[in-house]
Protein backbone atom coordinates (compact mmCIF):
# COMPACT_ATOMS: atom_id res chain seq x y z
CA UNK A 1 0.00 0.00 0.00
CA UNK A 2 3.04 2.27 0.91
CA UNK A 3 3.97 2.08 -3.10
CA UNK A 4 0.45 3.18 -4.31
CA UNK A 5 0.77 6.34 -6.35
CA UNK A 6 -3.04 6.76 -7.06
CA UNK A 7 -3.63 9.73 -8.85
CA UNK A 8 -6.69 11.07 -10.82
CA UNK A 9 -6.23 11.56 -14.86
CA UNK A 10 -6.12 15.29 -14.87
CA UNK A 11 -3.10 14.88 -12.23
CA UNK A 12 -1.39 12.91 -14.56
CA UNK A 13 -1.47 15.25 -17.09
CA UNK A 14 -0.09 17.97 -14.50
CA UNK A 15 2.55 15.70 -13.87
CA UNK A 16 3.10 14.52 -17.80
CA UNK A 17 3.07 18.19 -18.64
CA UNK A 18 5.63 19.59 -16.15
CA UNK A 19 7.95 16.81 -17.19
CA UNK A 20 7.76 18.09 -20.97
CA UNK A 21 7.78 21.52 -19.98
CA UNK A 22 11.22 20.72 -18.66
CA UNK A 23 12.63 18.13 -20.77
CA UNK A 24 11.62 20.08 -24.27
CA UNK A 25 11.58 23.48 -23.39
CA UNK A 26 13.60 24.57 -20.47
CA UNK A 27 16.27 21.91 -20.46
CA UNK A 28 17.34 22.78 -23.93
CA UNK A 29 17.74 26.42 -23.50
CA UNK A 30 19.84 25.82 -20.42
CA UNK A 31 21.69 23.46 -22.04
CA UNK A 32 22.38 25.79 -25.10
CA UNK A 33 23.10 28.73 -22.42
CA UNK A 34 26.11 26.42 -20.68
CA UNK A 35 27.67 25.29 -24.02
CA UNK A 36 27.63 28.96 -24.85
CA UNK A 37 29.34 29.61 -21.74
CA UNK A 38 32.07 26.88 -21.87
CA UNK A 39 33.28 28.49 -25.57
CA UNK A 40 33.76 31.59 -23.09
CA UNK A 41 36.87 30.20 -22.01
CA UNK A 42 37.89 30.27 -17.99
CA UNK A 43 34.29 28.31 -16.47
CA UNK A 44 35.66 28.48 -12.74
CA UNK A 45 34.83 32.06 -12.59
CA UNK A 46 31.59 31.82 -15.72
CA UNK A 47 28.42 32.31 -13.59
CA UNK A 48 26.27 31.38 -16.85
CA UNK A 49 28.04 28.56 -16.58
CA UNK A 50 28.34 27.02 -13.18
CA UNK A 51 24.22 28.28 -12.46
CA UNK A 52 23.46 26.49 -15.68
CA UNK A 53 24.85 23.77 -14.63
CA UNK A 54 23.10 23.82 -11.18
CA UNK A 55 20.30 23.87 -13.12
CA UNK A 56 20.58 21.17 -15.45
CA UNK A 57 20.91 18.90 -12.00
CA UNK A 58 17.82 20.76 -10.69
CA UNK A 59 16.11 19.62 -13.84
CA UNK A 60 17.25 16.50 -13.78
CA UNK A 61 16.39 15.44 -10.40
CA UNK A 62 13.04 16.70 -10.97
CA UNK A 63 12.38 14.73 -14.14
CA UNK A 64 13.82 11.16 -12.51
CA UNK A 65 10.93 12.30 -9.58
CA UNK A 66 8.64 13.06 -12.04
CA UNK A 67 9.25 9.41 -14.45
CA UNK A 68 9.07 7.69 -10.75
CA UNK A 69 5.95 9.00 -9.98
CA UNK A 70 4.48 8.77 -13.69
CA UNK A 71 5.40 5.10 -13.92
CA UNK A 72 4.25 3.82 -10.41
CA UNK A 73 0.64 5.76 -11.43
CA UNK A 74 -2.08 3.73 -10.95
CA UNK A 75 -4.86 5.97 -12.51
CA UNK A 76 -8.13 6.21 -10.99
CA UNK A 77 -11.46 8.11 -12.68
CA UNK A 78 -13.50 9.52 -10.24
CA UNK A 79 -16.37 10.17 -12.69
CA UNK A 80 -16.52 6.21 -13.32
CA UNK A 81 -16.44 5.10 -9.92
CA UNK A 82 -20.12 4.37 -8.30
CA UNK A 83 -20.29 4.16 -4.66
CA UNK A 84 -21.98 4.76 -1.49
CA UNK A 85 -19.22 4.95 0.82
CA UNK A 86 -15.89 7.03 0.33
CA UNK A 87 -13.08 6.04 -1.58
CA UNK A 88 -10.19 7.86 -3.62
CA UNK A 89 -11.47 10.45 -5.93
CA UNK A 90 -14.56 11.34 -3.83
CA UNK A 91 -15.73 15.11 -3.35
CA UNK A 92 -17.28 15.23 0.29
CA UNK A 93 -19.14 17.61 1.89
CA UNK A 94 -18.62 17.67 5.57
CA UNK A 95 -20.09 20.10 8.14
CA UNK A 96 -18.12 21.24 11.33
CA UNK A 97 -19.65 21.23 15.02
CA UNK A 98 -20.29 25.46 14.19
CA UNK A 99 -22.13 24.16 11.06
CA UNK A 100 -19.31 25.55 8.82
CA UNK A 101 -19.62 23.28 5.12
CA UNK A 102 -16.76 21.91 3.58
CA UNK A 103 -16.15 20.28 0.42
CA UNK A 104 -12.59 18.22 -0.35
CA UNK A 105 -12.07 16.07 -3.00
CA UNK A 106 -9.83 13.01 -2.31
CA UNK A 107 -6.45 13.14 -4.61
CA UNK A 108 -3.19 11.39 -5.20
CA UNK A 109 0.09 13.29 -3.13
CA UNK A 110 1.05 14.61 -5.88
CA UNK A 111 -2.43 16.52 -6.59
CA UNK A 112 -2.84 18.34 -3.67
CA UNK A 113 -3.79 21.84 -3.67
CA UNK A 114 -5.83 22.83 -0.16
CA UNK A 115 -6.87 26.11 -1.25
CA UNK A 116 -9.14 24.28 -4.00
CA UNK A 117 -10.20 21.70 -1.19
CA UNK A 118 -7.85 18.48 -2.89
CA UNK A 119 -6.05 16.79 -0.18
CA UNK A 120 -4.29 14.12 -0.22
CA UNK A 121 -5.74 10.16 0.27
CA UNK A 122 -3.34 9.82 3.27
CA UNK A 123 -3.82 12.89 5.11
CA UNK A 124 -5.33 12.72 8.24
CA UNK A 125 -9.08 14.09 7.06
CA UNK A 126 -9.01 11.92 4.49
CA UNK A 127 -8.08 8.44 6.32
CA UNK A 128 -10.90 9.57 8.83
CA UNK A 129 -13.23 9.90 5.59
CA UNK A 130 -12.26 6.65 3.94
CA UNK A 131 -14.75 3.84 4.17
CA UNK A 132 -17.79 6.32 5.48
CA UNK A 133 -21.08 7.22 4.26
CA UNK A 134 -23.36 10.29 3.96
CA UNK A 135 -24.66 10.81 7.24
CA UNK A 136 -21.70 9.11 9.11
CA UNK A 137 -19.75 11.28 12.16
CA UNK A 138 -16.58 10.97 12.34
CA UNK A 139 -13.55 12.48 14.27
CA UNK A 140 -10.48 13.75 12.58
CA UNK A 141 -7.40 14.37 14.41
CA UNK A 142 -6.58 18.11 13.94
CA UNK A 143 -3.69 20.19 15.57
CA UNK A 144 -6.01 22.17 17.72
CA UNK A 145 -7.18 18.36 18.83
CA UNK A 146 -10.10 16.25 17.69
CA UNK A 147 -12.94 17.72 15.86
CA UNK A 148 -16.23 15.81 14.69
CA UNK A 149 -17.63 16.04 11.26
CA UNK A 150 -21.00 15.04 9.70
CA UNK A 151 -20.82 13.75 6.00
CA UNK A 152 -23.55 15.50 4.26
CA UNK A 153 -22.90 14.57 0.66
CA UNK A 154 -20.64 12.30 -1.49
CA UNK A 155 -19.69 12.71 -4.66
CA UNK A 156 -18.01 10.98 -7.85
CA UNK A 157 -17.53 13.74 -10.48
Amino acid sequence: MKNKNYITPSGLEKLKAEYHQLMHVERPKIVETVAWAASNGDRSENADYIYGKRRLREIDRRVRFLTDRVEKAEVVDPSQLKSKTIVFGASVTVEDEGGLEQTYQIVGEDEIDVSQGKISWRSPMATALLGKKEGDEVIVSKPKGPEALVILQIQYK
